[in-house]
Protein backbone atom coordinates (compact mmCIF):
# COMPACT_ATOMS: atom_id res chain seq x y z
CA UNK A 1 0.00 0.00 0.00
CA UNK A 2 0.73 3.32 -0.55
CA UNK A 3 0.58 6.53 1.82
CA UNK A 4 -1.23 9.47 0.07
CA UNK A 5 -0.38 13.05 1.06
CA UNK A 6 -2.90 16.24 0.27
CA UNK A 7 -1.52 18.64 -2.66
CA UNK A 8 0.97 20.45 -1.69
CA UNK A 9 0.95 18.96 1.92
CA UNK A 10 3.37 16.79 3.69
CA UNK A 11 1.25 15.97 7.11
CA UNK A 12 0.70 12.20 7.27
CA UNK A 13 -3.47 11.16 6.98
CA UNK A 14 -4.53 9.20 9.95
CA UNK A 15 -5.41 6.70 7.34
CA UNK A 16 -1.83 6.03 6.94
CA UNK A 17 -0.95 4.85 10.23
CA UNK A 18 -2.20 1.26 9.92
CA UNK A 19 0.06 1.29 6.72
CA UNK A 20 3.16 2.83 8.88
CA UNK A 21 2.30 0.74 12.11
CA UNK A 22 2.80 -2.93 9.34
CA UNK A 23 5.49 -1.65 8.16
CA UNK A 24 7.19 -1.07 11.58
CA UNK A 25 5.98 -4.67 12.79
CA UNK A 26 7.51 -6.23 9.41
CA UNK A 27 10.80 -3.97 9.74
CA UNK A 28 10.81 -5.28 13.63
CA UNK A 29 10.67 -9.25 12.42
CA UNK A 30 12.62 -8.70 10.26
CA UNK A 31 16.07 -6.99 11.81
CA UNK A 32 17.89 -8.17 8.56
CA UNK A 33 15.96 -5.53 6.17
CA UNK A 34 16.63 -2.15 5.73
CA UNK A 35 13.71 0.18 4.29
CA UNK A 36 14.43 2.94 1.75
CA UNK A 37 11.28 6.02 1.78
CA UNK A 38 10.66 7.35 -1.45
CA UNK A 39 8.70 10.14 -1.95
CA UNK A 40 6.64 11.30 -4.90
CA UNK A 41 4.38 14.61 -5.94
CA UNK A 42 1.73 14.82 -8.47
CA UNK A 43 2.44 17.65 -11.37
CA UNK A 44 0.92 20.95 -9.88
CA UNK A 45 3.67 23.32 -8.88
CA UNK A 46 7.40 23.66 -9.54
CA UNK A 47 10.20 20.95 -10.22
CA UNK A 48 12.35 22.53 -7.38
CA UNK A 49 9.39 22.57 -5.01
CA UNK A 50 8.04 19.13 -5.96
CA UNK A 51 11.68 17.64 -4.72
CA UNK A 52 11.26 18.97 -1.83
CA UNK A 53 7.85 18.36 -0.87
CA UNK A 54 8.60 14.88 -1.55
CA UNK A 55 11.55 14.82 0.33
CA UNK A 56 8.93 16.09 2.85
CA UNK A 57 7.27 13.51 2.91
CA UNK A 58 9.27 10.39 2.82
CA UNK A 59 11.06 12.19 5.70
CA UNK A 60 7.71 12.80 7.60
CA UNK A 61 7.01 8.98 7.53
CA UNK A 62 11.28 8.24 8.47
CA UNK A 63 10.29 10.40 11.52
CA UNK A 64 7.04 8.12 12.52
CA UNK A 65 9.02 4.91 11.92
CA UNK A 66 11.81 6.46 14.23
CA UNK A 67 9.25 7.15 16.79
CA UNK A 68 8.39 3.60 17.15
CA UNK A 69 11.72 2.47 17.63
CA UNK A 70 13.04 1.46 14.10
CA UNK A 71 16.97 2.41 14.53
CA UNK A 72 18.14 5.15 12.08
CA UNK A 73 20.54 3.10 9.88
CA UNK A 74 18.03 0.85 8.99
CA UNK A 75 15.82 4.17 6.86
CA UNK A 76 16.85 5.85 4.19
CA UNK A 77 14.76 8.62 2.28
CA UNK A 78 14.62 10.08 -1.13
CA UNK A 79 12.35 12.11 -2.75
CA UNK A 80 11.41 12.33 -6.47
CA UNK A 81 8.98 15.13 -7.29
CA UNK A 82 7.09 13.87 -9.89
CA UNK A 83 9.20 12.40 -12.09
CA UNK A 84 8.01 8.84 -11.72
CA UNK A 85 3.97 8.88 -11.32
CA UNK A 86 1.84 6.03 -10.99
CA UNK A 87 -1.39 7.52 -12.69
CA UNK A 88 -1.97 10.22 -15.10
CA UNK A 89 -1.63 14.24 -13.40
CA UNK A 90 -4.31 15.27 -16.08
CA UNK A 91 -6.85 14.07 -13.47
CA UNK A 92 -7.55 14.68 -10.04
CA UNK A 93 -7.68 10.79 -9.11
CA UNK A 94 -4.27 10.53 -11.03
CA UNK A 95 -2.97 12.84 -9.31
CA UNK A 96 -3.96 11.78 -6.01
CA UNK A 97 -2.71 8.71 -6.96
CA UNK A 98 0.81 10.71 -7.44
CA UNK A 99 1.03 11.96 -3.83
CA UNK A 100 2.62 9.33 -2.50
CA UNK A 101 5.22 7.78 -0.41
CA UNK A 102 6.51 4.05 -1.24
CA UNK A 103 8.79 1.54 0.85
CA UNK A 104 11.59 -0.59 -0.81
CA UNK A 105 12.63 -3.27 1.23
CA UNK A 106 16.21 -3.93 1.23
CA UNK A 107 17.95 -6.97 2.82
CA UNK A 108 21.55 -6.87 3.67
CA UNK A 109 23.85 -4.24 6.26
CA UNK A 110 23.39 -0.80 5.81
CA UNK A 111 26.11 1.23 4.42
CA UNK A 112 27.13 2.51 7.89
CA UNK A 113 27.66 -1.33 8.34
CA UNK A 114 30.03 -1.63 5.42
CA UNK A 115 32.39 1.08 6.69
Amino acid sequence: NNIEFESGKDDLKKQAFPILDRTYEILKKYNNYRVEIQGHTDNIDSEKRNSELSLQRAKAVAVYLLGKGLEQNRISVNGFGFKYPIADNDTEDGRRKNRRVEFILINGPSLLELK
